[in-house]
């Protein structure tokens, strides 16, 4: 599976899922967020690599929302927060 970042602002991007099925995302991303994430060990670009690569653990690419915030990503998996804190910790070691 491959997975395309594009920025098309600071606070957006275009994500498209190359799967069995292509899949085309419009994610949402603050500074704000981003920084109670990962501080400055990853640049918002990873991190919503990250975030898809956790989504799809969990779901295909078809059920992933066409459009979200990546704060959204909580509401439907709780442990997402701990699990980017755990990426930063173990970069960090």
């Amino acid at each position: 599976m491959i997975i395309d970042i594009i920025p098309v602002a600071n606070d957006l991007f275009e994500v498209t899922v190359h799967s069995k099925t292509k899949s085309i995302h419009s994610v949402t991303l603050s500074d704000e967020y981003a920084n109670k994430l990962v501080a400055d060990k990853f640049t918002k670009n990873q991190l919503v690599r990250f975030s898809f690569e956790f989504l799809l653990e969990r779901e295909p690419n078809t059920s992933i929302l066409k459009s979200f915030d990546l704060r959204e990503i909580t509401n439907f998996f709780p442990e997402f927060q701990s699990s980017v804190k755990s990426l930063v910790k173990s970069s960090t070691s």
